[in-house]
């Protein structure tokens, strides 16, 4: 079942099975359909009036207790983390998951069933590029118990993860790439387990009504109670990653990262989903336009040097993109490695020196500035730079959107302007800017 990374998956054709819920005990028959591009998955309650539907989004978690609860209004789907997992590491980006109850039937307590549903309906490739998360930078998350997730670049995704029992019985730790052949052959075997003290507190809360040694491994002290023997000597920490998989599904975009977890569950899982899609959310509100219009708005790079005295290897604006209003403009500037100050800044590691930022949102300013008086008989001088932080390396091959926005002006000859560069939607540099501007 071969998978194009870059675009997006749906299942080939609808299939189903049926079985029993794990929580609530019920009888329930599930089917995968194909969606169309774009769609994401979506849980269908066929039992109910309408046939509702409910997204897999974070926004849509509704409680973590021992599983992963989805809902929209009234409507609930329960323990959808090993389904959502099977889907994921798969490589299904979109479908409709059918039921005809509340939670998935549980199988033997892993995803395997999952794993074979889907081999049985296919994958299939669409038309539309796969949605990313990048990681750029570490993340973490912790909760009072003593779980941490933490989160790294990478340029694939990973877990890194380990599991302890009360009194760190059983510890355990397993690091893997996450791929639909390991997922298939190491991961989604891995079956669902319980501590022996914690099976009557979940009876009292009416959970598990449907468990049994046939879908679930119970731990008593050092002994294992299961209907068969492990499956693997890890199997504690390998069902831990299923689990992470499936609950950072709710991200709704394939991560690119290592996440290194130490006594993960459901709650922290979930927590750090919602960190992922507030940085996501963030991402969006500062990304800059992708498109560089060359009509009205604008500046092409002749119109930029009628203004700018400046000339190679000093101009550091390739094109205005647009002006905003009377007192805000965004250019941009793309970094090659033939810059000139590459060389010696540093060899076998280029990175942007800082001055060169500061220069281009000074370039970009004085322009804003220029239209303003909309003369070009003065020249530009830079008096005073406040609250310069670099935050992030610029690097050959990155484009760098320029904002600048005038804040202050006194008289014709004294201006202020706060500035800060973007690259990859996240911002790279800024400053409060001052200028003076002397005729030529």
């Amino acid at each position: 079942m071969a998978i194009t990374p870059e675009l997006q998956h749906t299942v080939g054709k609808t299939a189903g099975f049926s079985g029993t819920s794990l929580h609530t005990g019920e009888k329930v028959s599930l089917k995968l359909h194909p969606a169309p591009a774009d769609h994401g998955i979506k849980f269908k309650r066929k039992d109910l009036q309408d046939e509702p539907t409910i997204d897999v989004t974070i926004d849509n978690l509704k409680t973590v207790e021992r599983a992963t609860t989805l809902g929209e209004g009234a409507v609930r789907v329960h323990t959808v983390e090993h389904v959502l997992s099977a889907l994921s590491a798969m490589g299904v980006d979109n479908a409709i998951v059918e039921m005809d109850a509340n939670e998935p039937p549980i199988g033997d307590g892993s995803a395997q069933p999952y794993v074979d549903l889907i081999k049985k309906a296919g994958v299939t490739a669409q038309e539309q590029p796969r949605k990313f998360f990048n990681v750029r930078e570490p993340m973490h998350v912790e909760s009072k118990t003593g779980a941490l997730l933490v989160l790294l670049p990478d340029d694939t995704f990973r877990i890194s993860c380990t599991q302890a029992g009360p009194n760190n019985r059983f510890a355990q730790f397993l690091s893997t790439e996450i791929t639909p052949a390991i997922f298939e052959r190491e991961i989604a075997p891995a079956r669902t387990f319980v501590y022996y003290e914690d099976v009557q507190p979940l009876m009292e809360k009416n959970l598990i009504k449907g468990g049994s040694l046939e879908n679930a491994i119970v731990v008593r002290g050092e002994a294992v109670l299961s209907k068969e023997p492990l499956r693997f000597a890890d199997e504690f920490v390998r069902h831990k990653i299923l689990d992470i998989i499936g609950d950072l599904a709710l991200v709704g975009r394939r991560i690119r990262g290592h996440v290194v977890a130490v006594k993960p569950g459901h709650a922290v899982n979930a927590e750090l989903a919602r960190a992922l899609a507030r940085e996501q959310a963030r991402r969006g509100a500062m990304s800059a336009p992708r498109a560089v219009p060359i009509g009205d708005g604008g500046l092409d790079t002749d119109e930029v040097m009628k203004i700018l005295p400046h000339r190679y290897p000093f101009l550091m604006v390739d094109r205005v993109i647009g002006f905003e209003s009377e007192n805000k403009i965004t250019a941009v500037k793309s970094i090659t490695i033939n810059e000139p100050f590459f060389q010696g800044h540093f060899p076998g590691h280029p990175v942007m020196p800082g001055v060169m930022q500061v220069e281009a949102m000074a370039q970009v300013a004085s322009l804003l500035l220029f239209k303003l008086a909309k003369t070009t008989s003065r020249i530009g001088y830079f008096m005073s730079a406040d609250s310069v932080k670099f935050r992030k390396p610029v690097l050959p091959g990155d484009t760098m959107f320029i904002h600048a926005e005038l804040t202050k002006s006194r008289g014709e000859r004294l201006a202020k302007a706060k500035c800060h560069c973007v690259v990859n939607d996240a911002v790279v540099s800024e400053g409060e800017l001052m200028f003076m501007f002397l005729d030529k």
